[in-house]
């Protein structure tokens, strides 16, 4: 089993920033091992919609094209962290922000996510 642990939502104005975390950890986590680590948001009412993703082992990211250029997804191996700084937040950033794993290489599909955490609020005021 692999644990992450989402932590640093709250509530900003527009415009504003925050940084989230996902800590990962668990006795079968090998920061050795090849893995994705995503985020998902999510408003009520709507499915999961994936945003950005990383590669654990070449710390390379990807992003959608709504978060290019505001948001930025790095990791931290010897902490076994990644970060999301998001900046420029719009209103329509708000939701709940979930961090997911995989095993293996990118994916958007939030089927082939084994691991998730628990979830984070993130509330952008207009």
């Amino acid at each position: 089993q692999v644990q992450l642990v989402e932590s640093g939502g709250g509530l900003v104005q527009t415009g504003g920033s925050l940084r989230l975390s996902c800590a990962l950890s668990g006795p079968t986590f090998n920061p050795w091992n090849t893995y994705t680590v995503a985020w998902y948001r999510q408003v009520p009412g709507k499915d999961r919609e994936y945003f950005t993703s990383i590669n654990w082992s070449s710390g390379v990211p990807r992003y959608i094209d709504s978060v290019q250029g505001r948001f930025v997804l790095s990791r931290v191996t010897r902490e076994n962290t990644v970060y999301l700084h998001m900046n420029s937040l719009k209103p329509e950033d708000t939701g709940g922000y979930y961090c997911a794993a995989k095993t293996g290489t990118y994916s958007d599909i939030d089927l082939d996510y084994k691991y998730w955490g628990q979830g984070t609020q993130v509330t952008v005021s207009s």
